[in-house]
């Protein structure tokens, strides 16, 4: 195992090359001599948090289920009355 330290301007330019050029992490593994345990450590402390995204679209997904709810208890409620207003008008009155 190496004790080699590397710049933050190497780090920064061998996660860029898997991130954003598509690069393999073997590859640019290979090339700079680097283990892929530390490109992939690299590559996570560059790539943006997503958790504040993933909080609004649960947020988003929970209100549409509240929505989606209530539109099927309405519906629910017209099904019975018309199922009601049904039998009213299909009984004879004499």
């Amino acid at each position: 195992m190496s004790n080699q330290r590397y710049t933050p301007e190497f780090k920064d330019e061998a996660a860029r090359q898997i991130v954003d050029r598509g690069y393999s992490v073997a590859d640019v593994s290979e090339r700079l001599g680097v283990s892929a345990h530390s490109l992939y450590k690299w590559v996570k402390a560059i790539k943006p948090d997503k958790t504040e995204e993933q909080a609004a679209a649960l947020i988003e997904a929970k209100s549409e289920v509240l929505k989606l709810r209530a539109q099927l208890r309405r519906t629910e409620e017209e099904r019975d009355i018309l199922k009601k207003a049904a039998r009213y008008f299909a009984q004879e009155p004499e």
